[in-house]
């Protein structure tokens, strides 16, 4: 999931909207993390669960990354209520769905679908992001952590993705 967002990060700019959508621990806070490095803004990139918004400045003289947790919002007025400068920022929205669409005419929309119920040895093998692949080259799974794999769906929504 960082590396996806790595990848998404670097092709966004100001005035770019996603969406995320998924489970808690699904990875939309990992993918945002990376998003934030592709966009070389100031970190580290953490949950925005207490706070509701966070604002990253760009190191690099791109847009900032707000990222913002909707989970406890119950409306768009509530979203709208937070004074979040879309125009001039790249906003991320972890549970957003039903709220962003009254505020936006278009966004990335980023649905995360992880595997339930998988044990021990689960996943392929890869590793997460965040620490890059095994050092032993005798074992390319050596001190990698196990991971369940992502099913990720990502439709564009309006005419600045046309």
């Amino acid at each position: 999931m960082h590396g996806f967002g790595v990848e998404v990060g670097r092709r966004l700019g100001a005035g770019d909207l996603v969406l995320l959508t998924g489970d808690l621990g699904a990875g939309k806070t990992t993918f945002t993390r990376g998003l934030g490095e592709g966009l070389g803004v100031r970190g580290p990139v953490t949950s925005p669960t207490f706070v509701l918004a966070r604002t990253h400045p760009s190191l690099v003289g791109g847009a900032p990354l707000v990222h913002v947790d909707a989970y406890r919002l119950g409306s768009a007025l509530e979203l709208d209520d937070l004074d979040i400068d879309f125009d001039h920022s790249v906003v991320v929205v972890e549970w957003g769905a039903g709220l962003i669409e009254a505020l936006a005419e278009s966004w990335l929309s980023i649905t995360i679908d992880r595997p339930h119920g998988a044990g021990e040895g689960a996943g392929d093998g890869a590793a997460d992001g965040a620490g890059g692949e095994a050092d032993s080259a005798d074992d390319p799974d050596e001190g990698v952590e196990p991971i369940e794999p992502r099913q990720v769906a990502l439709i564009a929504v309006g005419g600045r993705w046309a």
